[in-house]
């Protein structure tokens, strides 16, 4: 029995040498194989590379011509700056004496006109402040509200004032611009005025040059708080209230009534025709009158000897709506008579 147990230990201890080298041989195989993966892959990587080489060839000769180009323009650029050198840099080369002196002077006009402003809004800052205590401040619109109450109410219990604007059709495009302004400022005067009057325009078409005139220089013209009429001022007004109010009448005014339409003639003639509208108020049997400017006027001398009692029809309103608030004739007529017109106060020549 213990003769036996010896070759069967051998046995088994030369199957495990046998499996041992069984698997050393498998492993083998497989680095083998690893090994061989490797190769490969770095033989691919390696051809990869020599095809990549061989692609960036042309594109290196590409660049290669990219740059040249590059290099072409970089040498223009360079070159530009020294064109441009040759070239006056001095503004003062450019512009010729005057017209420098032109822009100096355009600045200190500029500058005039801004400090001229900025002293006119402080003035009236201060007279704002000064007065604020006598008389109190009222928003823009209480104020349209009051000035149209009062022109409404004089439509009613006011003197009334009509120009005729008949006679238009005669005149230029120039004297229907001077008429168109004349109406503006006495419609103006009239909305200022404590005590206005109420205001007719007879034979006034909405198709004629006059108007469209009025239009174009007077802002708010079709909302102007007055007649409007196209029939003739002797057919609107009972022709025993008028008074036609002329330069060339015998008639002094004396007041002014309440019950009484004054006419004023719309009519700016550089030709100066003389008692157009004195002739056509005898035509129609209407009273007429004149300002009283010489019996409280004299005339002074001047280099052109020129004398006129001729006004403009605002300049005309304006004497009437000072004497009416006043009741003072040299008041009023101080401030519609001009001292270009020739005439002075009795008072001021004493």
């Amino acid at each position: 029995m213990p003769a036996e147990v010896g070759p069967s230990l051998s046995a088994q201890g030369y199957a495990h040498q046998v499996g041992l080298e069984l698997e050393n041989s498998e492993m083998g195989g497989q680095r083998a194989k690893h090994m061989d993966w490797k190769s490969e892959g770095s033989a691919q990587k390696t051809e990869s590379h020599v095809l990549q080489e061989q692609e960036v060839i042309p594109e290196d000769t590409g660049e290669d011509g990219i740059s040249e180009s590059f290099q072409l323009l970089q040498m223009g650029v360079e070159c530009e700056p020294q064109e441009r050198e040759t070239l006056p840099t001095d503004s003062a080369t450019w512009c010729s004496k005057n017209v420098q002196r032109k822009q100096r002077h355009w600045e200190k006009i500029v500058a005039a006109k801004k400090s001229k402003r900025k002293q006119e809004k402080e003035r009236r800052k201060a007279n704002r402040t000064e007065n604020s205590g006598i008389y109190p401040q009222h928003s823009k619109r209480f104020l349209r509200s009051l000035t149209k109450e009062k022109l409404l109410e004089a439509k009613h219990s006011g003197p009334r004032l009509c120009i005729d604007l008949s006679m238009t059709h005669h005149m230029s495009k120039k004297e229907l611009s001077r008429l168109a302004g004349q109406i503006r400022r006495l419609y103006g005067s009239n909305k200022k005025a404590d005590r206005p009057f109420w205001i007719c325009l007879t034979g006034f078409t909405t198709d004629s040059p006059l108007y469209e005139e009025c239009l174009r220089m007077n802002d708010g013209f079709s909302s102007y708080l007055l007649d409007v009429t196209e029939d003739d001022c002797f057919s609107v007004f009972p022709l025993e209230t008028l008074v036609y109010l002329t330069p060339d009448s015998e008639h002094a005014l004396e007041d002014v009534d309440l019950n009484t339409v004054y006419i004023l003639g719309g009519l700016v003639d550089e030709s100066i025709q003389k008692k157009v509208t004195f002739q056509k108020a005898r035509e129609h049997s209407v009273k007429t009158a004149r300002l009283p400017i010489q019996e409280y006027m004299v005339r002074r001398q001047n280099e052109k000897n020129y004398h006129s009692e001729i006004l403009a029809i605002n300049q005309v309103f304006d004497i009437l709506s000072t004497y009416f608030d006043t009741q003072n004739w040299p008041e009023a007529l101080k401030k519609g008579v001009s001292s270009r017109k020739g005439y002075v106060l009795q008072n001021s020549v004493e």
